[in-house]
């Protein structure tokens, strides 16, 4: 008998991958140091269902292909058309506003535009647009990066983001009702009827040397088990707070901040299974500045909910405040593209999944784009003896 894969790290990443592995027939034993699967994709328990990283996915990449032919993305929510009517709001200075400036406006229609790699997003935009709406461009991307300063990035890097999210072409979104929580749910009873060993509570400090190893950790984590302190690489750092309030006409449900870098957005305008009836669940989130403390960090964003939600803190049915740093994603400075971050075939079948390695997309696609890649080379290897 072959012998098993292992994975290491029971997340978004690490499900992927098993169930790929184990779809090949190949024995795979999958070890997760907390008790529950699901990384960052685990949600709080009900009534109110909060997820502490991203809860929707971009249906136009191969990892949405990958998700959807095994019915992991089953069963969508959708705002009411109400709704979807007057979802956008941006805030540009200071005030929320149902539209962007002018000439943001003129700038994202340009997307035929090539922004260069190795050029940092702030001069190349200011170039053509001034120094403000490179300003205001960079901000509203920060939803994606997490990032404060999101124009010292790749100005190919950012512009590419910033018209797959707001760019003139419809966004291919997608909300699964119950978020992320369901969809690690079913990939788990998946990898379970397909035979994977899945161990949680169970941390593995040191490699296996009976087969390959698909590490599906964190950056840091991966650099400490594989003793290589080479793995390192550029991710956000951001504020979060998730609030349950009554609904209220005044609320707003979609606010992409242009002063700050912040955003603000409801979990249940087109989910209501994760707030009981009459409740409204929020996630905000405010990136951190440098050399600011997160104590000041979450006043600026307590005060940007303030705006979307007006009192919001007597009105609170339930809350929660969180720091996000270094597990946001991978951020490509200038000069980088995502083929220049750690490469996923680590050599002699050690394998780097996850969302900060070597593979395309943003964020959790990152870690299923990788996590494919990883089982396909790992099984191939297996097959080969």
């Amino acid at each position: 008998m072959a012998h098993p894969i292992t994975v290491i790290g029971g997340g978004l990443a690490g499900l992927t991958a098993a169930i790929a592995c184990a779809e090949a027939d190949v024995p795979v034993h999958l070890y997760e140091a907390h008790d529950r699967l699901g990384g960052r994709g685990r949600a709080t328990a009900p009534p109110y269902v909060a997820h502490e990283g991203a809860h929707v996915f971009y249906a136009d990449g191969p990892h949405y292909t990958w998700l959807k032919k095994r019915g992991f993305v089953q069963g969508l929510g959708w705002p009411s058309p109400l709704t979807m009517a007057t979802l956008l709001h941006f805030r540009a200075g200071g005030r929320i506003r149902a539209l962007p400036p002018v000439p943001m406006l003129r700038a994202q229609a340009h997307k035929w535009l090539t922004a260069p790699v190795d050029v940092d997003f702030h001069s190349w935009a200011s170039d053509r647009w001034g120094e403000g709406t490179a300003h205001q461009i960079a901000n509203a991307i920060s939803v994606v990066t997490y990032d404060a300063d999101t124009g010292r990035l790749s100005a190919a890097f950012v512009w590419e983001l910033f018209q797959r999210v707001l760019g003139p072409n419809v966004p291919a979104i997608r909300w699964v009702r119950g978020g992320w929580q369901t969809v690690i749910d079913r990939m788990a009873r998946r990898a379970a009827e397909l035979g994977v060993e899945l161990h949680t509570g169970t941390r593995l400090d040191t490699l296996p040397t009976d087969g390959p190893v698909i590490v599906a950790t964190e950056l840091a984590a991966a650099a400490r088990l594989l003793g290589d302190e080479s793995l390192t690489g550029t991710s956000g750092h951001a504020a979060l707070l998730d609030v349950a309030v009554p609904r209220d006409r005044r609320d707003i449900n979609l606010v992409f901040d242009l002063d700050e870098g912040g955003f603000h957005e409801s979990y249940s305008m087109q989910d209501s299974s994760v707030a009981p009836e009459g409740s409204a669940l929020y996630q905000l989130q405010m990136p951190v500045r440098h050399g600011e403390t997160h104590a000041a960090a979450h006043e600026r964003l307590g005060a940007f909910a303030e705006q979307a939600l007006p009192n919001w803190r007597e009105r609170a049915a339930w809350h929660r405040t969180a720091i996000a740093k270094g597990r946001t994603g991978a951020l490509d400075l200038p000069g980088r593209t995502w083929h220049d971050r750690p490469t996923v075939d680590r050599g002699h079948g050690v394998y780097l999944i996850g969302d900060m390695v070597a593979a395309p997309g943003m964020r959790g696609e990152i870690s299923i784009n990788s996590a494919v890649m990883a089982a396909a080379s790992a099984t191939d290897r297996v097959g080969r003896g």
